[in-house]
């Protein structure tokens, strides 16, 4: 082969390159669903709507959320893990969804740590044990008396079987040594938060952007914050910690997920843009308004621990506790 040939070949190489790398869609190419598996009024909901016109301009397209609601959050878990591998099906799931629902609901044919790819954790929201203002308590230690005094004659309102709401409730009660009646809403921790306000149920476990406009209205009153430390927006209510529950100190935490088979440089773009959009001056300030605190992974590796471990945890949890999906 003569050296004219040679350099035309690898010429005609470069170009056929070239031309198949242009071949490729450029993602996204279009706008991009964001499933959110509970109804708006939620953590999830809040969260979701802060992060979407930012996480939006980071990808050069439309951020579109999806509320799917229904059976503790597992209807819109199993349309995200059934979606095309694609990137343009993206979920937010939390810590009920993804680790707390798979060990009681143990039939439910998706797997969160098989079926979907973490991409990053986004945030942690703090949760409030609330009661109505005519149960005539104001601490922890009040309540408890009270509901020790009335065996199985309070209730409480929960986002269903295998919300953080239920499980954290749950869990409460086997330490505090009181039974109440679980009353599960549909539509996630927002219809939980309104059942209590309107006096349908005495109380409620939930994250803190559902009920915070309430207790500052004065139609709820918060007894104890489930975090690590007390909370700006509620500088007055002590930490469940602080009321003899030292094990109550995290609350939802929040995390982008897709589907399996998912290629690996969409994961990627994903990745760069969620934690662009989560370092944001902006949305760091609006998330606060809820105190949601951000957290987001080393990487999408870093996530898939961080959920196994979280998954391994709530299975023993349940099961010590006895709590079983309904």
């Amino acid at each position: 082969m003569t050296s004219l040939s040679a350099r035309m070949l690898f010429a005609a190489a470069g170009l056929l390159v070239a031309a198949t790398a242009s071949a490729q869609p450029v993602y996204p190419s279009r706008p991009v669903r964001m499933i959110v598996p509970f109804a708006p009024g939620g953590a999830s909901d809040f969260v979701g709507r802060i992060i979407q016109n930012r996480l939006g301009e980071e990808l050069t397209q439309q951020i579109v959320i999806d509320n799917r609601t229904g059976a503790a959050g597992n209807i819109g878990v199993e349309i995200a893990a059934r979606a095309t591998p694609d990137g343009y099906t993206i979920l937010l799931g939390n810590s009920g969804t993804m680790a707390i629902n798979p060990g009681l609901f143990p039939k439910f044919p998706i797997k969160p740590t098989r079926d979907l790819i973490g991409v990053t954790q986004v945030v942690d929201v703090p949760g409030a044990l609330v009661v109505h203002p005519s149960v005539p308590v104001a601490t922890v230690k009040e309540f408890i008396a009270y509901a020790k005094a009335r065996p199985d004659k309070l209730n409480y309102g929960s986002a269903g079987s295998g919300s953080p709401q239920r499980l954290s409730m749950e869990y409460f009660m086997s330490k505090a040594g009181i039974k109440l009646v679980h009353i599960p809403y549909k539509g996630g921790a927002g219809a939980a938060a309104i059942a209590v306000v309107v006096g349908e149920v005495s109380a409620v476990m939930t994250s803190i952007p559902a009920v915070v406009p309430h207790v500052k209205s004065g139609k709820l009153r918060a007894l104890g914050v489930v975090a690590s430390k007390r909370l700006a927006v509620l500088p007055e209510t002590p930490t469940m910690a602080e009321s003899g529950f030292p094990a109550m100190t995290t609350g939802s935490w929040q995390g982008i997920f897709v589907p399996l088979g998912t290629p690996r440089p969409i994961v990627n773009r994903l990745y760069a843009a969620v934690t662009k959009t989560m370092a944001d001056p902006e949305i760091i300030k609006r998330l606060a308004t809820g105190s949601a605190e951000i957290i987001t992974s080393k990487s999408p590796e870093d996530f898939a621990r961080f959920h196994q471990a979280e998954n391994d945890l709530w299975v023993k949890v349940i099961k010590d506790i006895g709590v079983v999906g309904e």
